[in-house]
């Protein structure tokens, strides 16, 4: 079904693979790890991985009437187990918001104690996974992970984008995402002191 509303449903379906990006960038052994190690408010990477399976479970079956788990979590708690849990449970939501019509996209409902249109509350749930992939790419260069692209350059694919720094992904889709530790990453270019922000040093 084709509504003016698909463009939420593509971005939604680009967020997703952004998301198992981050969590693939990660080794295992990064999982009980915390902007700081004495500061239990810092989400470390599991609990990261725990809060967005959670959330957006939430989110979908209180606001959006949209159910396609009994449980957003993998019975055995890691790092490739959550991915394969979050890219199935994402794809099977992406599945439905297809088939919703327009009238489903401009029906009210509840969030959080205020009446919002399913399409505003959609754009919010896009922006809250936005914000926790932020933190996870702090996270990630915490621990000495290269940063692949998210949506353009970053100092590690080239630096800055007004310089024609290349945008590169992890991997080239979503097939070698989900096998992604014994699937060969893109080459990111060697770091040659190009610059990386706006203000250097």
């Amino acid at each position: 079904m084709i509504t003016s509303y698909d463009f939420l449903i593509e971005t939604y379906k680009t967020e997703r693979i952004k998301i198992l990006s981050a969590w693939r960038g990660f080794h295992d052994d990064d999982l009980l790890v915390r902007p700081r190690q004495d500061d239990v408010r810092g989400r470390n990477l599991l609990e990261q991985m725990v809060h967005q399976c959670v959330s957006e479970d939430y989110w979908f079956q209180s606001m959006l009437a949209i159910n396609v788990t009994n449980n957003p979590l993998p019975d055995n708690e890691t790092r490739d187990n959550f991915i394969q849990q979050y890219a199935n449970d994402s794809r099977k939501r992406c599945s439905q918001l297809k088939r919703k019509s327009e009238a489903w996209w401009t029906h009210t409902a509840d969030f959080f104690g205020v009446p919002r249109s399913r399409a505003w509350i959609m754009t919010r749930r896009i922006a809250h996974s936005s914000h926790h992939r932020g933190q996870l790419t702090f996270l990630m260069r915490m621990t000495g992970q290269d940063l692949y692209s998210t949506y353009g350059p970053t100092a590690d694919t080239g630096g800055l984008m007004q310089n024609n720094a290349p945008t590169i992904y992890l991997f080239s889709d979503e097939k070698n995402l989900l096998n992604g530790d014994s699937v060969k990453k893109h080459r990111l270019p060697v770091f040659d002191n190009r610059q990386v922000t706006e203000r250097p040093a």
